[in-house]
């Protein structure tokens, strides 16, 4: 993969780095995907076309790559076509078309088969055209683990220079669907540090941020784990508010507290869960279009199998998993993730003046 960024590095033009050296990216960003594109981009396929991957596509398609498009649901399918963009009717014909395969799929259980199942990308057997895979999906890093390795076993039909395996990385996002629209979503990515230098275009192309977070399956790390404190942050303020309430101050003004002292965090100051006290959140529109608590629940049963893989005691995360399992059970399973307040901490709305 050095040898392929090396490459990559040639065909673009020298800048100066300061003391008098010369360097093949601006000394204050990388390149960007917006006024280069390499042969090694020339085709890119996507695979899962739902809330969040079509618009990644989309994204993918405005800043001018060729993409061709694979989800298993026909009218999917038929949106993308009806658009004049290239749809498959498989992962392998994605993956005999494509110099690099974006995955965006819904589980582990999804990710192995589209990877390794029949008709996967890398049914072709032991060599396969794309040099570089990039699974989005939010899974077990086990997994992400186990799919690198399958994907380092094959062998390149057409060898970059010395480089004969294709790479992978795994780079879930954070943002949801909106940042997804706006092409405003951070990467958490996993993997080879080379093969993440050479997808930044990529990156930079459906999102605003990314993140280098070490070898294969990290990135699927940094996600639970992200997901993991996100979600006892929110219990935590939202049980701060309930007994709030129950004591008699106003959410209102125990956020103002929150804000200005050591209570502080995402859940007060930017996600507010309790109705009335927070414009433009799920709790100001009775939690519809958020983050979905089913979605909250599977993140921290993702921790789970990893902090059992691991033997760590990690009490928080069990008992967030209980509490969202209940909401599920209860109905609520669509909602944002931040109704805890209401459903399950039994939180008033704010009726302010």
């Amino acid at each position: 993969m050095a040898t392929a960024v090396a490459r990559l590095r040639s065909l673009l033009p020298a800048h100066d780095c300061g003391g008098g050296r010369r360097c093949c990216f601006p000394a204050t960003r990388f390149f960007s995907s917006s006024s280069y594109t390499s042969h090694l981009f020339d085709k890119i396929g996507f695979v899962g076309l739902g809330n969040m991957g079509s618009r990644m596509a989309d994204n993918l398609i405005k800043a001018g790559y060729d993409v061709a498009v694979h989800d298993i649901n026909h009218d999917v399918r038929k949106r993308f076509s009806e658009k004049g963009i290239a749809t498959k009717e498989s992962p392998i014909e994605i993956a005999e078309r494509s110099d690099v395969v974006i995955t965006m799929l819904p589980s582990s259980r999804h990710v192995i088969d589209v990877y390794t199942g029949e008709n996967g990308l890398l049914a072709g057997g032991s060599s396969v055209r794309p040099w570089l895979f990039i699974d989005s999906s939010t899974i077990d890093p086990q997994t992400s683990r186990k799919v690198s390795t399958a994907v380092s076993d094959c062998f390149l039909k057409e060898k970059l220079d010395s480089q004969q395996a294709p790479s992978m990385l795994d780079a879930p996002v954070s943002g949801g669907v909106v940042a997804a629209e706006t092409g405003s979503l951070t990467f958490m990515v996993g993997g080879s540090e080379e093969a993440y230098m050479a997808a930044k275009p990529l990156f930079l192309s459906m999102g605003k941020n990314s993140i280098y977070c070490g070898g294969p399956g990290n990135g699927s790390t940094a996600k639970i784990c992200n997901n993991l404190a996100m979600a006892v942050s929110m219990l935590g303020v939202s049980e701060a508010f309930s007994l709030g309430q129950s004591l008699g101050i106003t959410s209102s003004t125990l956020t103002q507290v929150f804000n200005f002292s050591s209570a502080r965090c995402w859940s007060s100051n930017t996600y507010n869960p309790v109705p009335g006290v927070m414009d433009g959140v799920p709790s100001s529109r009775n939690y519809e279009g958020g983050f979905m608590s089913k979605l909250m629940l599977k993140d921290l049963n993702l921790a789970q199998t990893s902090i059992k893989s691991v033997g760590l005691n990690c009490p928080l995360a069990s008992q967030a998993a209980e509490i969202y399992a209940k909401l599920c059970r209860d109905g609520y399973e669509n909602e944002d993730f931040s109704c805890v307040f209401r459903y399950y901490y039994s939180g008033k709305d704010e009726h302010l003046n």
